[in-house]
């Protein structure tokens, strides 16, 4: 399922059945009000409160989630790029005939690390460039083995690691990437929305009509929103909200490799 259509199926479902909840609600609550006690009220108040607190500890919790892991992502953008930049400046360190093979491939290596969230939301594409980038690990993996055979045991020493931290930041921007808000916990978030909605109609039953739409259209699209804005968020760089600026240390290293 692509991306767009389960956004457009969340706001969709989302927003039109809180609208459709928020009316059966007021139907409710206008055939009980006449015999609802104080009492009954009161009991019905706690309840709603309780739901209410949930669904506002849900928000907060799959919030905070969502933005840690939008800020993990930023940081492991700079992450590689020092981990690339500081492997790249320590092939200086190998004899000068190894080194203008290995930084041709180090520049092509960071093109496609950079084309593999670039192209997103294309998939396909993505997963193409990053099959180009880690044969170019290998390739240059090689080559500094190679290399490194002329040159003295410590260069070993500082070099090895370098290409290892590199490559193994690769891993965990993979990792974050495929890293989202378990779909139970989404389902449970709009089902709550949902059942709120119900309740909240069924509060409402007692306000002018024109209140009423005024409110209940008000509360179903805050929501949506906000159900909407936790969703994007984990997932940059596919719909509204992006992380493209987090590559600028990518394209200034790019720039300084050639």
């Amino acid at each position: 399922m692509s991306y767009t259509f389960s956004v457009v199926l969340l706001v969709v479902v989302l927003f039109g059945g809180m609208l459709s909840l928020l009316t059966i609600g007021q139907r409710l609550g206008r055939q009980n009000l006449p015999q609802e006690t104080d009492a009954a009220r009161a009991r019905l108040t706690a309840v709603e409160a309780a739901i209410f607190g949930l669904l506002g500890l849900l928000i907060a919790f799959t919030f905070f989630g969502a933005s840690g892991r939008y800020e993990l992502r930023r940081q492991l953008v700079v992450d590689e790029a020092n981990a690339i930049g500081t492997a790249y400046l320590r092939l200086d360190l190998l004899p000068a005939s190894a080194q203008p093979a290995l930084r041709e491939k180090f520049r092509r290596y960071l093109e496609a690390r950079i084309a593999v969230y670039r192209v997103l939301p294309d998939l396909d594409a993505s997963m193409r460039q990053a099959a180009v980038a880690a044969s170019l690990q290998k390739e240059i993996w090689a080559g500094a083995i190679a290399a490194l055979r002329e040159a003295p045991s410590q260069v070993t020493i500082v070099l090895i690691p370098a290409l290892n931290e590199m490559f193994d930041v690769t891993t965990s921007r993979a990792t974050a990437a495929l890293t989202h808000t378990p779909a139970m916990i989404v389902g449970l978030l709009v089902a709550l929305a949902l059942v709120c909605s119900l309740l909240a109609g069924y509060v409402m039953a007692a306000s002018k009509p024109r209140n009423v739409i005024l409110h209940s259209f008000a509360f179903a699209l805050v929501l949506t929103v906000t159900v909407y804005v936790i969703f994007d968020l984990d997932y940059p760089r596919f719909g509204l909200i992006q992380l493209d600026f987090a590559d600028q240390p990518l394209f200034d290293l790019l720039a300084g490799m050639k």
